[in-house]
């Protein structure tokens, strides 16, 4: 199921969430201060164009917890904002529920992205 799962959601909207991704990860590198950030997003680029089969896990501390309030802030509103508007659409039906929920898990990978590892 995971690499069915993975063509048919990169088909059918999982690019425009990895290119949304791709594109906050290139804004925050043109900074200096922001590479890291940049590179976190990338990091999860690869996620969200192919997420079936993986799993988040969540942890981290004070440093994780302070980069991701100004993450918040800047960027990750409106990635969890894209995410959740795209799954509630998707899980109006019964086939794409399990894209939907896909998208929730990105959703919430967008507003905390710091100290979280995809395994």
């Amino acid at each position: 199921m995971g690499c069915l799962g993975n063509v048919l959601w990169f088909v059918f909207g999982g690019c425009i969430s990895g290119l949304s991704w791709c594109l906050a990860g290139l804004l925050w590198c043109i900074t200096i201060v922001g590479i890291p950030v940049g590179m976190q997003c990338f990091k999860f680029a690869a996620l969200a164009f192919f997420p079936f089969g993986k799993e988040v896990q969540y942890g981290g501390g004070a440093g994780s917890l302070l980069l991701n309030v100004i993450w918040m802030i800047v960027t990750g509103i409106p990635l969890a904002l894209e995410s959740l508007v795209i799954g509630f659409l998707l899980c109006i039906t019964i086939v794409g529920i399990p894209f939907g929920m896909q998208h929730f898990k990105i959703a919430k990978l967008a507003l905390m992205p710091f100290g979280a590892d995809v395994y």
